[in-house]
């Protein structure tokens, strides 16, 4: 007689790891953020005006009626396209660092690249440093991963050095996850003096470096600066991810990661057991579009469009905010960090905020270690700059309540 299985119970407990990880309240927010009288700072979205549309349509077109169409709709190489990964790597190059098509995996958009970089490197309960406060979906990610996130202690220019050493002595950290360029939250750039004693403290402290840099191309005033990963006490212990989203589209989801030959064939068989691939027509789109577009060029019309937006938010908080605000200037990048005096908590600004009709992030959610209750998070990426102003007068007026 055969023995049935026992049918699954209703509301059986999810794995710890899922039960313990926390829904994005970005994108929780967003869902209100979209209803059509509140003026959203709140995502780091980028301005649907600046989308190539017809590039793009030309480019999938080409795909799908050229010799490629049977291979762009069938399973592909776990690594990437070639043509694509030699294109991509050709653009990271300009940063500073070496990098061929055999260096780069290309990647789901670049948050997949967070999650594959912590299944390789980390068993459950190792720890990753980070700065803090932090890119949000970075902690989400680690902790889905059972990676405990612990702070290193830092200033205006970032991270300590010598505090890094000294947390990483103290958990056994395995890695440090830095966004050096006009980083999320707070749109800060590592000096260049920065970026070298942190090579070196993470030499000394054996750490390897996952260096995130998804807006360094966005940058809309002064010079560039060379990657961390182009720091020769970085460039043999340095992943550096980067990502088509913010200066082509995020819909087509291809992110790409550069990383040390120790670890690309880990990378690989991650990449494999998420999900074999990233789309075969995804990647032969963009790489077309690449192959006929001058990259350079077009970002160059990304910062004559975001430069006016953030100009407008920054005069026009520097106007409404209460006195004794302090905010970031950045170079570049989506975000500005707003600090406001004592005794305020901007999560509880927020619902005034949301009925004031605009929306924003608190701080608290970008923070591995003690939040800051007074920090807050807006974007200057989607609004347009008369809305901008007038997000900021209803935000100083809702701080006021």
């Amino acid at each position: 007689m055969a023995i049935s299985p026992p049918a699954p119970r209703a509301g059986a407990p999810l794995s710890r790891r899922l039960a313990d990880t926390q829904s994005s309240p970005v994108r929780e927010l967003l869902e209100t953020a979209m209803q059509p009288h509140i003026i959203s700072l709140a995502g780091g979205l980028p301005a649907p005006d600046t989308f190539d549309v017809p590039g793009l349509r030309a480019a999938f077109d080409e795909v799908l009626s050229g010799p490629d169409a049977i291979r762009s709709l069938q399973y592909s190489l776990t690594e990437g396209d070639p043509a694509l990964r030699e294109q991509l790597a050709a653009f990271m190059a300009k940063s500073g660092i070496e990098a061929t098509g055999h260096d780069i995996l290309v990647t789901t958009g670049s948050q997949q690249a967070l999650g594959l970089i912590a299944s390789a490197l980390c068993d459950p309960g190792d720890t990753i440093l980070v700065e803090d406060p932090t890119y949000l979906a970075a902690l989400q990610t680690f902790q889905l991963a059972d990676v405990n996130a612990v702070p290193i202690p830092g200033d205006d220019d970032g991270p300590d050095p010598e505090a890094l050493i000294e947390v990483a002595r103290r958990t056994g950290a395995k890695a440090a996850y830095l966004i050096p360029t006009f980083q999320n939250p707070t749109g800060r750039t590592m000096p260049l003096a920065r970026r070298a004693a942190l090579a070196e403290a993470a030499a000394t402290a054996g750490l390897w470096l996952i260096e995130d840099d998804p807006y360094s191309a966005l940058r809309l005033d002064g010079e560039p600066v060379d990657l961390l990963a182009a720091q020769p006490a970085a460039r043999d212990r340095t992943i550096v991810i980067q990502t088509l989203s913010k200066v082509l589209s995020p819909g087509l989801r291809i992110g790409y990661l550069r990383a040390p030959k120790a670890l690309r064939g880990p990378l690989a068989v991650a990449k494999q057991a998420a999900d074999l691939h990233t789309s075969t027509v995804a990647q032969l789109a963009a790489e077309r579009w690449l192959a006929s577009h001058d990259l350079s060029e077009h970002i160059a019309g990304l910062a004559a469009h975001y430069r006016p937006r953030r100009d407008a938010l920054l005069a026009a908080l520097g106007e409404h905010l209460p006195e004794g605000s302090s905010m970031t200037s950045p170079e570049g990048g989506l975000f500005v960090w707003v600090t406001l005096p004592d005794g305020h908590d901007a999560e509880e600004i927020l619902p005034r905020a949301l009925a004031n009709g605009v929306a924003f992030v608190p701080g608290k959610y970008f923070y591995a270690g003690e939040p800051v209750k007074e920090t807050l998070r807006v974007s200057f990426a989607t609004a347009t700059p008369a809305e901008l102003a007038e997000g900021a007068a209803r935000l100083g007026a809702a701080i006021i309540g």
